[in-house]
């Protein structure tokens, strides 16, 4: 007999740094059964910081830099939170995110490595950036050098500090400056009488390095302010810049002064278990540690060779074991590249330098990365050798059912199980059984009634409660009612009380929080374990004339407000094939209410959400209840970042075929045709709106910055749907 594990401890990862990248992908291999990983990240990605200043060079791509935390939170059975902390209680362990969201833990640990900010000078924040965090850097980098492209040119940039990273940015920036416009400007401002004082030894090379690179150096120079013309001194000098980088060595998280915590000079104090000094189930790695019995300079070989200990130590804490010692080396090899494709080298005192180098340093990074961008195939479990008659053929190419609404049964199935019921014959029951939900007539009132539910495809209990939400309520919206009270129904899977609680004051909390927004309340509910997290809700809403499918006419212009692709996405997320930033994107869309483009859309003939049934299912709908027949631009669909390159790939849906057949559309060809039949979880709202009113309602919901577009028309004869 099977027996599911319950979870009985939440072991939180706070931060997306070189160790909890490895970690995750050790977990993955080697899970602890009965442990629920979370990781805390501001972004869906990590940046590997060995590989930036190739990547400024113009030498790798972003993805080349980056790893996709969705993608391996996956692999590793975690789930992710988007979100960047700024507090952390060890007495109540939990982590304070900056939406104010507090997640509660038995086990945890920090990597959020260090930042290069200078909110000490003035206009700091208004005219720089520091090049750590990585991701805003990258970015603003980005943007600069593509005007550069485009123009022919650019304008200075001022990099303040002298160290080794400093120094390499410098000439990271110069060299991709030169290649695009014939030449650069790029100073390096140094507070010190020399650059480089922490590294002496490979001081004259580098300064050599600067001098071929172009690189100007301005040292003993004190910045007083930044100006929007640049660093600003305090001899009053300003130095040009259109563009100032800070890359002044390593500096603290300001958020760890509050939690309490041991800290030297700002780093957290770890002991050599890598435990926080003083806490038994709260531990420290990467950058933002301070190895109290090693102090090590601020690298990332550290936190690479910290992984496997931490690891250990992780578990066996978790099931109370001993735990073992971290013992970094004294020194390693040092690889800074030269912003062409040559680098330096330096390790016990010796140096090297030349293309050779680069060629192994980029050999050492892209092994690295290729762990994270080629993750292992984990074995499945053989299938019994005997099996039932049409088990094979259900099972197909083995791919898991989908969650959300590609776990759906398909349309005809409902449909027709409902057919064979005997036809309603209460009179305060005015729609009938194939609308988005029931209108009653309550004395003068009429109100709407639906219910629905979606199986978890994402881990985060919140964010899921969220769109779960947003997604029940699109059956209210599309009617024109206003939402007004709701029952949820909670299916968790087995857990100690003490992680249901946790998970349900989750759950419960972002249910709320969309609800109330719009309007309802949550009145009651009802609660269960099963094998997964099932959410769903029953919701009333209140309307004087609800919108139906049945008044669609000829010449109305068909109004989609959110893109395609949910289905394609979600089921390629499942199998790690997702890009992580695309699937981020996605969710956060889905997770957004659609009260203010209904109400815009109240003078819609007919309304619909297209969800389960894919936008053709949702539409055939429309045209059987109205008579009439609908043509379809597929250039104007709007579709979800990455979703057609999923669908090219062959993924689809496990509800797709389903609704293939349910619902066949005349000139289909094409991977974004495909998603036409994609099932959507909290998807747009489909509208039959009048031509002469189409103009304004789309400028309506374009100034609210909702993604809506026309994509069609109502025409008439028979109902049915073809693509142009």
């Amino acid at each position: 007999m099977h027996v599911q594990i319950p979870l009985t401890r939440d072991l939180v990862l706070i931060g997306g740094g070189h160790s909890h990248a490895l970690l995750l992908l050790k977990w993955g291999m080697r899970p602890l059964p009965g442990t629920r990983v979370t990781v805390i990240n501001p972004g869906p990605t990590a940046p590997y910081s060995g590989m930036l200043p190739g990547h400024i060079a113009g030498h790798y791509t972003r993805e080349d830099l980056e790893i996709d935390l969705v993608r391996l939170a996956r692999f590793a059975g975690a789930r992710v939170i988007l979100g960047r902390a700024v507090g952390l209680d060890a007495q109540t362990k939990t982590v304070t995110l900056d939406d104010g969201r507090v997640i509660e833990y038995d086990v945890a640990s920090v990597d959020v490595g260090i930042t290069s900010e200078l909110p000490q000078i003035p206009g700091f924040s208004q005219y720089a950036i520091g090049a750590k965090p990585l991701d805003r850097y990258a970015e603003c980098w980005a943007d600069f050098i593509a005007t550069a492209h485009q123009t022919g040119q650019a304008g200075p940039v001022a990099v303040i500090g002298g160290g080794v990273a400093g120094v390499e940015l410098a000439m990271a920036m110069s060299f991709a400056l030169r290649r695009a416009t014939g030449a650069s400007d790029v100073t390096v401002i140094e507070a010190a009488a020399t650059i480089l004082s922490a590294d002496p030894k490979p001081r004259e090379k580098l300064l050599q390095s600067l001098e071929e690179n172009g690189v100007k150096i301005c040292k003993s120079s004190v910045i007083s302010e930044i100006t929007p013309d640049g660093p600003k001194l305090t001899t009053g000098q300003i130095i040009p810049a259109s563009l100032t980088i800070g890359v002044t060595g390593a500096l603290p998280q300001a958020w760890l002064a509050q939690t309490g915590l041991p800290l030297t000079d700002g780093f957290i104090n770890v002991e050599k278990t890598l435990q926080v000094q003083g806490q038994d189930d709260l531990f420290a790695v990467g950058d933002c540690a301070h190895l109290m019995h090693a102090p090590r300079p601020k690298a990332g070989v550290y936190a690479v060779r910290a992984a496997p200990v931490l690891y250990d130590n992780l578990c066996a804490r978790l099931t109370g074991q001993d735990l073992r010692p971290f013992r970094p080396q004294k020194d390693y090899l040092k690889l800074i590249s030269l912003g062409q494709t040559s680098a330096l080298a330096e390790k016990w005192g010796r140096i090297w330098q030349g293309p050779w180098l680069w060629r192994l340093k980029d050999r050492i990074d892209r092994k690295f990365m290729r762990m994270f961008h080629d993750l292992p195939q984990m074995p499945q479990p053989d299938l019994p050798p005997v099996l039932t008659q049409g088990v094979r053929d259900e099972l197909g190419d083995g791919q898991p059912i989908c969650g959300g609404c590609g776990s759906k049964v398909g349309a005809g199935t409902l449909s027709g199980a409902l057919a064979s019921l005997p036809a309603p014959t209460r009179a305060d029951v005015i729609t009938g059984r194939g609308d988005d939900a029931a209108v009653l007539r309550i004395r003068s009132q009429h109100q709407v009634l639906t219910t629905d539910h979606l199986k978890a495809f994402t881990e985060d209990p919140a964010l899921m409660a969220r769109i779960t939400a947003v997604h029940a309520l699109g059956d209210i919206w599309a009617m024109g009612a206003k939402p007004q009270a709701v029952l949820a129904s909670v299916i968790l899977p087995r857990m100690s009380p003490a992680l249901q609680a946790r998970t349900m004051r989750d759950i419960m909390g972002a249910a709320s929080d969309v609800f109330t927004s719009v309007g309802a309340e949550i009145v009651g509910g009802h609660s269960t374990q099963g094998p997964e997290m099932t959410i769903g809700y029953t919701i009333t809403g209140l309307v004087d004339q609800a919108i139906t499918h049945a008044g669609a006419q000829v010449g109305d212009v068909l109004i989609l407000t959110r893109p395609l692709g949910t289905g394609v996405l979600l089921a390629a997320e499942m199998q790690a094939r997702a890009n992580g930033r695309h699937v981020a994107k996605m969710l956060a869309a889905m997770a957004e209410p659609q009260d203010k483009a209904a109400r815009i859309l109240h003078m819609a003939h007919a309304m619909t959400d297209v969800t389960g049934f894919g936008l053709a299912g949702h539409l055939q709908a429309i045209c059987q209840a109205s008579g009439v027949g609908a043509d379809l631009d597929l250039s104007h669909i709007p579709v979800y970042e990455g979703a057609i390159d999923m669908s090219q790939s062959g993924i689809k849906s496990t509800l797709y075929n389903a609704n293939l057949m349910n619902a066949p559309i005349i000139g289909l060809h094409g991977p974004k045709a495909a998603l036409l039949h994609d099932p959507q979880t909290a998807g747009g709202l489909l509208a039959a709106v009048p031509a002469a009113h189409a103009p304004q309602i789309l400028a309506d919901l374009q100034q609210l910055g909702l993604p809506a577009t026309q994509i069609g028309r109502i025409v008439e004869g028979p109902p049915m749907i073809r693509c142009l």
